[in-house]
């Protein structure tokens, strides 16, 4: 079974390119400690890549 990644939204967005404020949202976060569970593919990990200032990650094994 495919991994998990669990990702935090750890900077506040005030001030942010749109293109990083639109991608955190995508990833499903709106809130600065707000947490999300997301499957570990390539095209999370690319967004998580473009926002990796604001947020942090942790690998779950499932």
């Amino acid at each position: 079974m495919a991994a998990k990644l669990k990702i935090v939204l750890k900077r506040s967005l005030i001030g942010r390119p749109d293109d990083q404020k639109s991608t955190v949202r995508v990833l499903g976060l709106t809130k600065i400690q707000q947490s999300v569970l997301q499957e570990d593919t390539p095209a999370i990990r690319g967004m998580i890549r473009k926002v990796e200032h604001l947020v942090s990650v942790e690998e779950l094994e499932q």
